[in-house]
């Protein structure tokens, strides 16, 4: 944190007291009967439609009125600032109010053509009310208006923030409610909608299941990464500089089956259920060396790990199988490669790991791109595999400042990455499966704050996987997001949720299934992937890594996720029956744990 960034000064706090001392007088904050509150959406009822915020979300509890108001928590770098720009009429006064609770929460205005202000609150443990009020210069018709807390403190909440003065020029009421909302071709993933231009609109957005998914300037859209064979609601709502309308009449459709092909995202003969585990192929480990050719049936898909670059920016993998003198019992090449066959036979899937703990892998280059490309296919052909798993862990993967657009990446790890793993893909062709094993911090932790931020200061790791998912949703085969060794994650209940039991991979998977807001911002949302394509990754035991659960626990997790029930506090967006199995770190641990988390797997998928 920089030293230059503190608190109210005091010369500010000794201001603001004294206009409060009563006799000394300031600016009216009498309203004229002309007057109007030409704020936007400042009760938050419509999300955060209106507003620019660096890291907030609307939450349902606590509320000043209505059902919905902001919440947003500060980092080390960022204040986490919501704000609008409003029209407002040169040379007249306004007043600025709104309620807050939380430590050093603030609100104001910029831009005012005077003396901008600003309001405080050291701490307001209930919510408490805050004004402010100020005189627009002769020829300003703009005016921004803020809402933040203070950096490294926690959460704020604000709600029902108004400015009350003469309205401006531009339009004062929210556009009415679309109507005419329709189907238009539906597959197993996607659902395309239209409707009728409403007069006064500038935009719409649209709403799956009661979550905004998708902002578009004209009449039609598309929602992708849906599941196959599964019923949605729909709705639209219109947007200009006054506000969102109210949402249109629901529209219903269901998805067609996807024919045995999951709809795209690599091999399509996993099992409905797949057991995924990683394989200690290069080393021992305390757990011990397990022969590729010893490992269950149960296994659906393996994962060698690791393999490994020769220099962290140089993009040239290898795989080095474990050395006798670790590993008295590996087998030879000629047998690990009939294991191979041989479990291809029986239908399993048998893929290179990239990465791990220790394997740092920045393609900094094309030319690294490219070694990448040729190193990691060699030890696919060499081995005869089925793919690849990547397994980026550390620093391998970080966003650029001002790379704020997960659609759009512009940092060359990440393009780099996508081009080469598109490039295998169109390679090997259709059964060619790609799966990723990312940690929290790099996928989930996006929800509340995606690289450095808008204004820097942020770790440029959060979220740094989602443009990697997000670029190769189609080709993605499985993700199986690490749900270990993570610290605590906010999830879409806006409470944070910590390892040790069910209700953290609940909440972890459900929002890959529900989709999330980037950053908080409502008009930049990841789209929920497919249940076939999302495995949960658990250790296998105790041994394995921090954030074990006990079968019980597993249980719950799967019932909460498929059926919906045993789903303890935290509320799911959906059920979903297809989703497609469990992963562990690692095989050998669990062989190590006497199959403990197998058997749990065929206990419950039969």
């Amino acid at each position: 944190m920089e030293r230059t960034r503190r608190r109210r000064s005091v010369l500010a706090a000794l201001t603001a007291t004294v206009l409060a001392v009563p006799g000394i007088t300031a600016l009216s904050s009498a309203a004229r009967a002309a007057d109007a509150d030409v704020a936007v959406n400042g009760g938050f009822e419509s999300g955060l439609t209106g507003w620019t915020c660096t890291a907030g979300t609307t939450v349902n509890s606590p509320v000043h009125s209505g059902s919905s108001a902001l919440q947003a928590t500060p980092a080390g770098g960022d204040n986490a600032q919501c704000a609008q720009t409003v029209t407002v009429q040169p040379g007249a006064q306004y007043t600025l109010s709104g309620y807050v609770r939380g430590s050093y929460v603030y609100l104001g205005a910029s831009g005012t053509g005077t003396t901008d202000v600003s309001t405080w609150t050291q701490s307001a443990p209930d919510w408490q009310k805050l004004s402010t009020t100020f005189r627009t210069g002769a020829a300003t018709t703009k005016v921004t208006i803020y809402t933040h807390g203070w950096y490294g403190t926690g959460a704020y909440q604000a709600d029902d923030i108004t400015l009350v003065g003469p309205g401006g020029s531009g339009t004062t009421q929210p556009p009415a409610a679309p109507a005419g909302l329709k189907t238009t071709t539906v597959t197993s993933s996607s659902v395309g909608l239209s409707w009728s231009a409403v007069t006064g609109a500038t935009g719409y957005a649209v709403y799956r299941d009661g979550v905004k998914v998708q902002t578009v300037t004209g009449t039609s859209a598309t929602v992708s990464g849906l599941a196959a064979a599964t019923a949605y609601g729909f709705q639209v709502t219109a947007v200009n500089e006054a506000g969102e309308s109210a949402k249109s009449a629901v529209v219903t459709a269901t998805t067609s089956p996807s024919g045995g092909g999951g709809g795209g995202g690599g091999s399509s003969d996993l099992p409905a259920h797949a057991l995924v585990g990683y394989l200690h192929a290069g080393f021992a480990n305390g757990a011990g060396y397990t022969r590729l050719a010893d490992v269950p049936d149960s296994w659906d898909v393996i994962d060698l790990a690791f393999g490994e670059p020769t220099s962290v920016t140089s993009g040239d993998i290898r795989f080095n199988r474990c050395p006798v003198t670790e590993c008295p019992n590996v087998e030879s090449d000629a047998e690990f490669k009939a294991a191979v066959k041989a479990k291809q036979a029986a239908g399993k899937k048998v893929l290179i790991s990239i990465g791990g703990q220790n394997g740092q892998v920045q393609l900094t280059t094309t030319a690294a791109r490219d070694t990448f490309v040729s190193s990691v296919s060699n030890i696919i052909d060499t081995y005869g595999l089925d793919g690849l798993d990547i397994d980026f862990e550390g620093h391998s993967l970080s966003l650029n400042t001002g790379d704020t657009d997960f659609k759009n990446p512009t940092t060359p790890v990440i393009v780099n990455l996508i081009s080469a793993l598109k490039t295998l893909k169109a390679k090997y062709g259709a059964k060619f499966v790609l799966t990723m094993a990312p940690e929290t911090f790099f996928v989930q932790n996006g929800y509340q704050y995606y690289g450095s931020g808008k204004w820097g200061g942020q770790d440029p790791r959060c979220g740094a996987y989602l443009p990697v998912i997000h670029a190769l949703r189609d080709d993605l085969t499985l993700l199986h997001v690490q749900d270990y060794n993570s610290g605590s994650i906010m999830g879409l209940d806006n409470q944070y949720h910590s390892m040790g039991g069910a209700d953290f991979h609940i909440a972890m998977t459900d929002m890959l299934l529900t989709g999330f807001p980037v950053a908080g911002d409502q008009n930049n949302v990841f789209p929920p992937l497919r249940p076939d394509q999302v495995a949960i990754g658990m250790p296998a035991s105790t041994n394995a890594g921090n954030g074990y659960v006990s079968p019980a626990e597993v249980t719950k997790t799967l019932d909460c996720l498929t059926k919906k029930t045993n789903c303890g506090s935290y509320t799911t967006h959906g059920t979903w029956p297809a989703l497609r199995g469990l992963m562990t770190w690692s095989v050998n641990w669990d062989r190590y744990a006497n199959w403990e988390f197998m058997k749990n797997f065929d206990a419950y998928f039969g």
